[in-house]
């Protein structure tokens, strides 16, 4: 999950004296988490969106951060407490910007961590609903480089599951990156992250793919 929280470089530089204290505490909550201090940011982003109303970005990453940190925990109760905080998050992020393919697949993600805690358990259900929410995203958003490598990287997940071969989605990669090149990244704090990972599985799908 190193990836996502690349999320947390992705900050806009601006003069102490221009930053607003929105920006302020967007970038304290992001240097938080960069710092894993995980619960003071969250709190902090939770902090940010009580204050910033109509900012759907906050509560997301108040969300993000609960569900990248659920993963690897062995604990179940400690597991469904922060996912269910995060979903909370989501919630609230969603109904300030509905049919946000960012937010959208945030809740596949969740849906993702329950299932790697309890693939027997969870897999039946989530698994479904996650195919269900990337359709959603890319109906809404189908230039969305973000959207596109989530939804290769849960169909890749998926073929190395049942043991066939992940060739086939390495095209989606490819073309992943080059929406990624042509982003215009004009948004602060805008969720901008993923070509470095999509990169890393490009890399591996060309290993995977040459000859011996």
């Amino acid at each position: 999950m190193k990836s996502v929280l690349l999320i947390a470089t992705l900050i806009f530089t601006y003069s102490l004296s221009a930053q607003t204290s929105y920006e302020k505490g967007m970038n304290e909550a992001f240097a938080l988490w960069e710092q894993q201090k995980n619960i003071e940011a969250v709190q902090l982003f939770e902090r940010i969106a009580s204050a910033e109303t109509d900012n759907w970005l906050p509560s997301y990453y108040a969300g993000l951060i609960e569900i990248v940190s659920s993963f690897g925990l062995k604990d179940e109760a400690l597991l469904t407490s922060k996912l269910t905080r995060a979903k909370g998050f989501l919630d609230t992020s969603s109904s300030v910007s509905e049919n946000n393919p960012e937010i959208i697949i945030a809740y596949a993600l969740l849906n993702t961590a329950y299932m790697a805690f309890d693939g027997a358990k969870y897999g039946m259900t989530l698994s479904g609903e996650n195919i269900t929410i990337y359709q959603k995203a890319q109906a809404i958003a189908p230039n969305n480089p973000r959207v596109l490598l989530s939804k290769t990287e849960w169909d890749m997940g998926t073929a190395k599951f049942f043991g066939k071969s992940t060739a086939p989605y390495c095209e989606d990669i490819e073309h992943a990156i080059v929406l990624f090149k042509a982003e215009e990244q004009t948004i602060p704090y805008y969720p901008y992250s993923g070509l470095e990972r999509a990169n890393e599985i490009s890399i591996n799908c060309k290993k995977e793919t040459s000859p011996n």
